[in-house]
């Protein structure tokens, strides 16, 4: 029977995908429950992928990286949240602050700054929530001041993501409030610009090992050849990445569900209750049948939007939206069935289950809510019909 990646990658990408698998066995699962318990960056696994070439996956080969498409992108990731969630969210952090200046960036600012983040030199941010502006982008409040050579940007960032390990972030603030969303504009900012600061690491309930700080700009200053784009082009910039990175939250909570399954599975084969393993029970099989077909829908819908935007033109913002919520509404509702599956052994660290439960709520939130991602749709919908 053919898989999925028998369809939807070649040859290369296939190989890609083996040589993160190994990376995978050898340097991420391993230390995945580790690194959960210690709230570390998972730095061992990181330098592997980079020694492969495999941190600038996306970045086109001009500048020191794979130019892969998203599809593959999306099938590393997935792959790497099987094991581990928190470096699952690691090297996509990559991806993520390298989009904003492929789509955006000047040929000097490609050539800067790609190439670092492409062989892993520099690990990669990007900074658009604050303390009030979270889901409504455009009510952002950090701004940026152009004085002579420089933009003076005041203001904090909130959860961002590898925000205290990150060499290059890209940093929404606004030029104008009174223009409001017309005056959001991205900057490429380097940890070492004066004013930088990095506040407060977060405790999180799960994806403990992606650190997830505080940034704080005091008179960052930013030189103007660091502007991204133009002014008042941040705001269409941001929705550009989200075509592009909400499929891969929805290949991160693919990976998370399928390992839950994959452990509840094998646990139900092993338990015996009432003299017989409790998969014979048909409430069990009923429970494994509903988890595997929800995986396999939302794997579906996570690489069609990531196949939409590879094929360039049209824009995919309506399938990269649905295969978030799907995904992500799925994995939490997988995982818990795994907790329940296992009993009170799942709700123990004996078992992974509860560090994927744990895992799986953040992909209900990042990179836009679930309600959201529901008010995207019903927009597209009232504009465009099913």
């Amino acid at each position: 029977m053919k898989t999925l990646w028998d369809i939807v990658l070649d040859d290369d990408q296939k190989m890609i995908l083996e040589t993160v698998r190994a990376i995978v066995k050898r340097e991420v699962a391993p230390r995945a429950a580790e690194l959960d318990k210690k709230g570390v960056f998972p730095w061992d696994a990181v330098k592997a992928f980079s020694r492969e070439g495999l941190m600038g996956i996306m970045i086109p080969t001009d500048y020191g990286g794979a130019g892969e498409r998203l599809v593959t992108i999306c099938a590393a990731i997935e792959e790497i949240a099987r094991a581990c969630a928190s470096t699952a969210v690691a090297f996509a952090q990559q991806s993520h602050s390298a989009y904003p200046i492929m789509i955006a960036g000047t040929e000097a600012q490609k050539k800067k700054y790609l190439p670092r983040l492409a062989t892993g030199e520099s690990l990669g941010s990007i900074a658009l929530t604050e303390p009030e502006a979270g889901s409504n982008v455009a009510a952002l409040a950090t701004t940026a001041v152009k004085k002579g050579r420089a933009y003076i940007l005041n203001g904090t960032k909130l959860f961002i993501t590898s925000g205290d390990v990150a060499n290059i972030i890209v940093i929404f603030a606004t030029v104008d409030k009174a223009r409001g969303k017309k005056g959001i504009t991205a900057f490429i900012v380097e940890r070492a610009f004066p004013g930088f600061k990095v506040g407060k690491l977060e405790e999180k309930m799960g994806m403990r090992g992606s650190t997830t700080a505080e940034i704080v700009l005091d008179n960052c200053e930013v030189p103007v050849e660091n502007l991204l784009g133009r002014e008042g082009e941040g705001y269409s910039l941001a929705l550009s990445f989200f075509d592009k990175s909400r499929p891969g939250i929805g290949a991160q909570a693919v990976g998370i569900a399928q390992a839950a399954l994959d452990t509840a599975l094998a646990y139900s084969k092993e338990r015996k209750q009432f003299g017989k393993p409790i998969f014979q029970f048909q409430a069990i099989q009923f429970m494994l049948a509903d988890m595997a077909t929800q995986i396999s829908a939302a794997r579906q819908l996570v690489y069609h939007a990531a196949h939409l935007y590879d094929m360039g033109g049209a824009r995919s913002t309506m399938e990269s939206s649905m295969a978030k919520l799907f995904a992500s509404d799925m994995v939490v509702r997988v995982t818990i069935d795994a907790v329940q599956i296992l009993g009170g052994y799942g709700y123990t660290k004996d078992y992974p289950v509860e560090r994927f439960m744990r895992d799986a709520k953040v992909t209900q939130i990042y990179e836009g809510t679930s309600q959201i991602q529901r008010m995207i749709i019903a927009r597209y919908l009232e504009k465009e019909g099913a």
